[in-house]
């Protein structure tokens, strides 16, 4: 009951998109007469079940849902010496990390609590600008095996069951003993999604690093190229 008022935005625009259930509701409603607040509750009910038995088999099997590859696209990856099966293996995997980012999303802002950790570690931003960069560089996606299997699922079950124990109606002290648990290993799995990202930016903060140096030697270089004409001058 929880998951479907938490989901109910979804679930209406489900029922009163699909054409099953909008079907369903004219045949309640002019067959079996039975009116109008009573055939849109049922449809309602069944645009329900459907949504979620969806969202199930999204999960469960994400290439169901992904659409033929562009020819741009499929250019772009066999360019990155990707073969067919690499890239099916690819498209697969960053489609089940796309759902888990949307959820963690939806989840670090569905808790106060949540969303302090989320604010403290901007973990949500975090795990898009690195979903971003693999999608960008392909064959890294070896490097990312801690965020895409362990890190990035990890969190979303944590927050998930979370969100699960602080919607119990009565709480006692061992509830929230294990509210507070699981908050602090919460907030340590995001520093690790941080890591993730540190580390495959990290040629880049070497890169700048060093550019900044040189940057540091031209600027000296100039200064002392300047106090020398003025000594000049003088």
């Amino acid at each position: 009951m929880n998951d479907f008022l938490k989901n109910l935005n979804d679930i209406l625009r489900y029922t009163f998109t699909s054409i099953s259930t909008i079907l369903i509701f004219l045949v309640l409603i002019f067959i079996f007469n039975l009116g109008l607040w009573w055939s849109l509750i049922i449809s309602i009910g069944i645009g329900a079940f459907f949504f979620y038995k969806q969202n199930e088999a999204n999960v469960a099997n994400p290439k169901k849902r992904l659409r033929k590859v562009s020819a741009e696209k499929e250019a772009f990856y066999k360019s990155n010496g990707m073969s067919k099966d690499e890239i099916q293996f690819f498209r697969e995997t960053m489609y089940a990390a796309k759902l888990q980012i949307l959820t963690l999303e939806k989840n670090m802002h569905s808790v106060s609590k949540l969303t302090a950790i989320e604010q403290r570690n901007n973990t949500v931003h975090l795990a898009k600008s690195l979903f971003k960069e693999i999608t960008e560089e392909p064959r890294r996606l070896n490097e990312v095996d801690k965020f895409l299997y362990v890190h990035l699922p990890s969190l979303v079950d944590l927050t998930n069951k979370y969100i699960e124990i602080n919607l119990h109606e009565v709480k006692n002290k061992s509830t929230f003993e294990v509210l507070d648990q699981s908050a602090t290993t919460i907030d340590e799995m995001c520093r690790l999604i941080a890591v993730d990202y540190v580390a495959f930016k990290s040629g880049d903060f070497d890169d700048m690093s060093l550019e900044v140096e040189l940057a540091k030697k031209a600027i000296e270089r100039d200064n002392g190229e300047t106090n020398t004409i003025e000594d000049q001058e003088l």
